[in-house]
């Protein structure tokens, strides 16, 4: 397990050498196109060094990577920005959140699909404000109103993957305690489930219940998010949350056991109809 900047660097220098394999070249060959030493090449591909953008780019025009999809995440991973703004809106709060909260929202911008376990609140990118505002104070005490506010702003930001072209593909499990808990009191909580009830209603969102009827389940261990990426399997990664801050699981063991998990617990939850009528249901009597 390690934090999510160590994650980053040695999936980008995994990816960079199997590209560099793929190309035919040698560390010694590439270092030369590009005009380095190859220690640096091997320091990049094993991750003991960060890389730049500029010359993540040199790289991948070396090794002929014309896959603009997995340039752009590959770029995005050496912390560059696409033009658009949107990848790295994110700098503009640098001074606030922590290097693994940043590194997770790098994550979820740039995959394909998030399957989430959730035991005790609502998702992130399903949250709204108030509802947002609610846990965050619950979850830091003593936080200043403007940095409050700031917290808040970003979790609503957050939520622009589900509007993206492509959108992201999010699939939610939630344990029923999350529908059950009143966050920031009876009204907050009744927007709260319209909200899921309308998200469960997108085409890029799956939304299933786990009732407290079925009874213990692999998830009581704990919350976790499984990132994918389309460009390359190599780039998913587990997230595990914790008070103080995130671990990154790579290991194809840890992705097969997490993946498994999540699938089984599709199969005990409410299929995605049932759990639209559930919280529907829910919110009725709230």
């Amino acid at each position: 397990m390690q934090h999510g900047p160590a994650v980053r660097r040695r999936k980008l220098g995994a990816e960079l050498r199997a590209l560099r394999t793929s190309a035919g070249l040698t560390s010694g060959e590439a270092a030369r196109l590009v005009g380095w030493h190859q220690s640096k090449v091997s320091r990049i591909e094993t991750g003991t060094s960060g890389v730049k953008p500029a010359d993540v780019r040199l790289l991948l025009d070396a090794y002929g990577v014309a896959d603009s999809q997995l340039r752009e995440l590959l770029l995005v991973l050496a912390g560059s920005d696409d033009g658009s703004g949107r990848h790295h809106w994110w700098h503009a709060y640098r001074g606030v959140l922590p290097p693994t909260y940043r590194d997770f929202i790098s994550l979820e911008s740039q995959a394909t699909a998030m399957r989430t376990l959730e035991t005790t609140v609502v998702p992130g990118l399903l949250q709204t404000p108030e509802y947002a505002r609610a846990v965050t104070k619950a979850a830091v005490e003593g936080l200043p109103e403007d940095r409050l506010d700031t917290l808040v702003e970003v979790r609503l930001a957050r939520q622009d993957v589900l509007r993206a072209d492509p959108p992201l593909e999010l699939s939610a499990v939630l344990d029923e305690a999350v529908l059950r808990r009143e966050v920031g009191g009876p009204g907050v909580m009744a927007r709260q489930l319209e909200r899921l009830v309308e998200a469960a209603r997108l085409p890029q969102v799956r939304l299933q219940v786990l009732p407290f009827a079925a009874g213990a389940h692999i998830g009581v261990t704990g919350p976790f998010v499984v990132f994918s990426f389309s460009s390359t399997s190599d780039l998913n990664v587990v997230v595990l949350d914790h008070l103080t801050s995130s671990l990154y699981l790579e290991r194809k063991e840890d992705l097969q056991a997490y993946t498994e998990a999540f699938n089984a617990l599709q199969i005990h939850a409410l299929s995605p109809e049932d759990s639209l009528d559930y919280i529907a249901g829910t919110a009725a009597g709230a």
